[in-house]
């Protein structure tokens, strides 16, 4: 049905956690804490046996793994206050809420990390109930972890996410969708089957081959720039205007394509190569 001019468009935007509002991942900070080492290398086992989901690696960690069964609620509370955020999250919030005219948007975080952790990073800036993360069961006489009660990794993420739909009532070409890796493939290729719209902020290929935008900054509030532009259908003018009204003047705005090319066989001389091609223009 037709929308009435002047009605405001509601959406619902889900945004990942580690590397997408912060710069680091959660299990690197409580590794660091715990003074424990090999924790990339524990992650990239885990993965290579497909024995979790993908992102689900530091929560089977805390739950199986002796280097990290001491961890209790409150180390998961204090790794949080160490993470470093990108800048202007509180700003993207605000703006999301009631700064663009004729569009609001619900703002949710859906991550595999601890709940605590992500609670704790942005704590004044997104409401507690508005954070999904991996929540456990306590035990309550010792602290610790006795089991997983939700795990948003993989398909979790998913799970989260039509939860949410459903409750807010909101169709499903209104959801957007924000990730970085490979835990946000399976939620990423549910958006756009759907007609919903997704946003890479990373350069890894099986994520940029699947989101529609891909948006590279170490501002949270730069997503807002595909939004603005592909649904609220804004020039370029307008969107500096709007950062700028609020201090922020970009700088640099490079647009890139880039095809990725594999051959394989010979020519003149060559047995195999790979090559990228670019194609840059200025906005």
């Amino acid at each position: 049905m037709a929308e009435k001019p002047g009605v405001t468009k509601h959406y619902l935007l889900a945004s990942d956690f580690d590397q997408t509002l912060s710069f680091n991942d959660s299990g690197i900070g409580l590794s660091e804490l715990l003074g424990t080492s090999g924790f990339r290398g524990k992650v990239e086992g885990l993965a290579q046996a497909n024995l979790v989901q993908q992102g689900g690696e530091l929560a089977y960690l805390l739950l199986h793994d002796p280097e990290y069964r001491c961890v209790r609620k409150e180390h998961l509370i204090a790794v949080g206050k160490t993470i470093r955020l990108k800048q202007n999250i509180r700003l993207l919030v605000q703006l999301l809420k009631d700064g663009i005219e004729g569009y609001s948007f619900e703002f949710y975080v859906i991550s595999a990390a601890p709940e605590e952790v992500v609670q704790s990073a942005l704590e004044g800036i997104v409401e507690p109930d508005h954070i999904f993360g991996t929540r456990f069961r306590f035990d309550d006489a010792t602290g610790e972890i006795e089991s997983i009660i939700q795990a948003p990794a993989g398909y979790g993420k998913v799970a989260v996410l039509d939860g949410l739909q459903a409750r807010l009532q909101i169709s499903h070409d209104r959801i957007i969708y924000v990730g970085d890796g490979s835990s946000d493939v399976h939620v990423m290729l549910h958006t756009n089957r759907r007609d919903g719209f997704t946003i890479a902020v990373s350069e890894a290929k099986n994520i940029t081959q699947i989101a529609k935008r891909t948006i590279l900054s170490e501002d949270a509030v730069s997503v807002l720039i595909p939004i603005l532009e592909e649904i609220a259908e804004w020039d370029p003018a307008r969107i500096r205007s709007l950062f700028e009204s609020h201090g922020l003047l970009i700088q640099e705005w490079d647009k890139v394509r880039t095809d990725w090319l594999t051959f394989r066989g010979s020519l003149a001389g060559l047995d195999h190569g790979a090559f990228a091609l670019a194609e840059a223009t200025g906005d």
